[in-house]
């Protein structure tokens, strides 16, 4: 019964979720409960597991699952990013993969005693590190933006490198008259090159095609997407034998920079089948791996993989990073993470099976070494990465910037006020007109649906001081509100209400545990044409004293009437904190305002008339909601 293809993969699925479920809980990396999950029910042990009554079949569900989990993680890239880090990226994944590769063949060279052949094999196959790995590792460990962003790069862009340079080496080496460097280097490039082309004019069609109105029936984008992106995979692989990651990684960074309908839709749904095939995949593969091959590797195999931790990968991030903007902390840190994944052990096992089929040894060991690389790897960054990243304070700050749903004006001159105070914003909105705006503004927005989870993951709400609701919608406001205060318990929360209506009432504002924005209710519409058509200033008054050596209550908010003024912060000790209906002020706290120009004389009367004191003011013609002209924050 054991011997039925279909019950093997249903198995491997069913085992797979339930061990990144595990996983979850247990607050490891989910590729190490996978691996032992894969041993643990494989034919070693339990035999329950038989990957090989698939046959040929691995082979084609491991190239469908690469293909979509390579295509996720392109779309996950952004472009606006990776250029602030480009030289570190482009020298990791060219110079640095050629010093992985000499290094890697080098150690199992002298410490195992492979011939050359094989050694090079093994350096080709350790080339890659893995985005299945490395992307919820950096999502556990929260360490700085950049270095996030030259990991995440580095893993999805070697993986079609470096799988590209094995096939090929392979290729090369069971070839019966063998293959000059030149010609080798010469596939590497057509195949890079060809597979990158097809890819970014798939990419681009099929932007086209999403946007395209009544073309695609409702409900069926994601789907449609999903078949797409095999298609070109294969068609692209039968064009240049082995070049469709080439294309599906492309085609990934195109549809993920670009704005479609459906792109919040799409990543999630990305998102989960990718979780579902490398549950899969890493089940299937670690399961067909010996444990007596790999035991059969000994103190050698030991050395080879310590060799390739501590003196390969540092070599290779110190010299491929040399004049980047990265700290020395950041390069050792860099250094020390670098988990192979799930495109190693797909490309070992497929080695393998190219071995046994040309009746060639060693391709088992091949293998198994590659698996014990993974399984160091994985386990050493995940259980040592935290550790990594706090000794060398490369830990983003909790308690640290705000989240605001909205890239309306309104909440990007909030944010911007933020900004300049050297605290991080990150504004969502699934209006991509408002996103173009905010871009064109140098907010840092994400388009996306915010009532999404993934979303608010992605925003990093769970090291921030905050989250703000600032739409015109007060019941979209509530629910974001009440959202983000499940995902994280100690976040300030404020929303903006309309008007105080039985609908959504200041009381029920305060029983989620958040304050009404600006202490009344406001116009978000009304507001932000005022700000676009440049008729306010923005205003900095401070409390009178006797008034704020008794922590009074704000009342500014009744002084500057309904329509003539908002409240928008209050800066005390030298932080900007939002304004809310809790707000009290202390002596030398400031008040941020936002004034209408046509009300400005009777606000400042009023103001001035009860004792406040006008510290600074920046007029319509000068204040602006671009931040483009700030520094950015860590």
């Amino acid at each position: 019964m054991l011997n039925n293809p279909s019950l093997t993969i249903a198995l491997a699925l069913a085992a797979g979720m339930m061990a990144q479920t595990a996983a979850h809980h247990l607050r490891i990396p989910a590729i190490v409960v996978l691996l032992l999950t894969g041993v643990l029910l494989g034919p070693d042990l339990a035999d329950v597991i038989r990957p090989a009554v698939l046959g040929d079949a691995l082979g084609m569900l491991i190239g469908f699952a690469v293909a979509i989990i390579l295509f996720e993680g392109g779309m996950g890239l952004k472009i606006a990013r990776l250029k602030r880090e480009q030289r570190s990226i482009r020298q990791l994944i060219t110079i640095g993969g050629m010093i992985t590769v000499l290094g890697s063949a080098l150690t199992a060279h002298i410490i195992l005693g492979w011939d050359w052949r094989m050694a090079a094999l093994f350096g080709t196959l350790v080339m890659v590190t893995g985005p299945t790995v490395i992307n919820p590792l950096l999502q556990r460990l929260k360490v700085k933006r950049n270095v996030a962003v030259v990991l995440e790069a580095e893993g999805v862009l070697i993986d079609a490198i470096g799988a590209i340079v094995a096939i090929v080496a392979l290729e090369a080496a069971l070839s019966p008259a063998g293959e000059s460097v030149f010609g080798a280097l010469l596939h590497i490039i057509e195949r890079l090159g060809g597979g990158a082309a097809m890819g970014l004019g798939f990419g681009f069609l099929l932007v086209r095609l999403l946007n395209a109105r009544d073309l695609i029936p409702e409900g069926i984008e994601n789907v449609f997407t999903l078949c797409m992106v095999l298609a070109v995979f294969q068609a692209s692989n039968v064009l240049l034998p082995e070049s469709g990651i080439a294309a599906v990684t492309a085609a990934g960074i195109v549809v993920g920079n670009s704005r479609t309908r459906i792109k919040e839709d799409l990543e999630e749904f990305k998102e989960e089948l990718t979780v579902m095939m490398i549950g899969m995949l890493f089940v299937l593969l670690s399961a067909d791996v010996r444990l007596a091959e790999v035991r059969a590797l000994g103190l050698p195999g030991a050395f080879t993989v310590i060799s390739l931790m501590f003196l390969v990968r540092p070599a290779n991030v110190f010299i491929s990073t040399i004049k980047s903007k990265l700290t020395v902390k950041e390069r050792v840190f860099i250094s020390w993470i670098g988990p192979r994944g799930i495109v190693a052990a797909a490309l070992a096992s497929l080695f393998a099976a190219e071995f046994a089929r040309k009746g060639l040894p060693g391709g088992n060991e091949l293998r198994a070494l590659v698996f014990l690389v993974i399984a160091a790897t994985v386990v050493s960054a995940g259980l040592t990465g935290g550790f990594m990243a706090r000794w060398l304070k490369l830990k983003r700050p909790t308690n640290f910037g705000w989240v605001i749903l909205g890239a309306n004006e309104l909440a990007r001159a909030l944010a911007k006020l933020f900004k300049e105070n050297g605290q991080e914003v990150v504004s969502i909105d699934s209006n991509p007109e408002a996103c173009t705006a905010a871009e064109n503004d140098c907010t840092r927005v994400l388009f996306a649906n915010a009532m999404q989870p993934s979303a608010l993951l992605r925003a990093e709400i769970d090291t921030r001081r905050g989250a703000l609701a600032v739409t015109p919608n007060e019941e979209v406001n509530l629910l974001f509100i009440q959202k983000a205060s499940r995902l994280a318990r100690s976040l300030q929360l404020f929303t903006v209400l309309k008007r105080f209506s039985q609908s959504i009432s200041p009381k029920m504002v305060e029983e989620t545990g958040a304050q009404v924005l600006f202490g009344k209710p406001v116009d978000v519409e009304f507001w932000s044409v005022r700000i676009r058509r440049k008729e306010i200033s923005v205003q900095y008054w401070e409390p009178p004293e006797k008034q704020a050596e008794k922590n009074h209550k704000v009342e500014i908010t009744s002084l500057i009437g309904e329509n003539a003024g908002v409240a928008l912060a209050v800066l005390r000790d030298g932080i900007l904190s939002p304004m809310g209906s809790r707000t009290r002020y202390r002596r030398g706290d400031q008040m941020a305002l936002l004034v209408f120009a046509a009300e400005r004389q009777k606000i400042e009367e009023r103001l001035r008339d009860s004792g406040w004191h006008l510290v600074r003011a920046i007029e319509s013609d000068e204040f602006s909601t671009s931040q483009c002209l700030l520094e950015p924050t860590a």
